[in-house]
């Protein structure tokens, strides 16, 4: 195994999910917001799993985004 190349296309992997998932939740919430659904000062949980399959690894990520 080549660990720079291992390491680098994990970097790649989170800032491809990191981006779009920012992207997601901002419109979502901005969606909410329009609808009346949120007020805009919550604070939403909200849950994450990082799957492999081919490793068996599935790992829960429970956190908390706060509005105001």
């Amino acid at each position: 195994m080549d660990q720079e190349t291992f390491n680098l296309s994990i970097r790649k992997f989170l800032k491809m999910v990191g981006v779009n998932s920012q992207r997601e939740m901002e419109q979502a919430v901005q969606k909410s917001i329009e609808s009346g659904k949120l007020k805009g000062h919550e604070a939403i949980p909200v849950k994450c799993t990082l799957e492999i399959p081919s490793l068996g690894l599935k790992v829960p990520f429970d956190g908390e985004i706060r509005l105001k």
